[in-house]
């Protein structure tokens, strides 16, 4: 069988290595532009859930956050509801740059599909969507602390 999840992670690293590169000079570092623009997308979004939507733990997702907000690029308000649960939403800085994440996004899938038909890509979103529904259900129980069978 081909080397289909190398050629993925090679393909994410280095897309995520030119983001960082391209966004440095906005004080984004180390995938934070992941976390701002889905929070820009999702406004009022819990860290839990923001940590799902990124597929990372929650340790990791808040130290990005609290980066992201030490830099005034978000703020956390607490729920109407439940004063425990914060809510995450942008600041203007962080909407301010968010056109330019979402430009950066769509050039790099311009380019990465380039040369493949209209359906080509179609097929491959639809093939990739199943290749990580398939691997979420062992993230979600190697997350839980389990230890996968192989």
């Amino acid at each position: 069988m081909a080397e289909i999840l190398r050629e993925i992670g090679m393909i994410a690293r280095a897309l995520d290595s030119i983001a960082n590169i391209e966004f440095k000079e906005y004080d984004l570092t180390r995938g934070q532009y992941l976390y701002l623009i889905r929070i820009c997308e999702n406004p009022g979004i819990i860290q839990e859930k923001l940590a799902e939507m990124i597929k990372v733990d929650r340790t990791t997702a808040s130290r990005a956050i609290k980066k992201l907000e030490a830099n005034g690029f978000i703020e956390k308000r607490a729920d109407a509801a439940n004063r425990k649960i914060k809510r995450i939403f942008p600041t203007e800085k962080g909407k301010a740059i968010s056109p330019n994440i979402s430009r950066e996004n769509e050039h790099s899938e311009r380019v990465a599909l380039q040369g493949l038909s209209e359906e080509e890509a179609t097929v491959l979103s639809g093939l990739l969507q199943t290749v990580r529904k398939n691997v979420e259900g062992d993230w979600e129980y190697v997350k839980k602390g389990n230890k996968r069978n192989y």
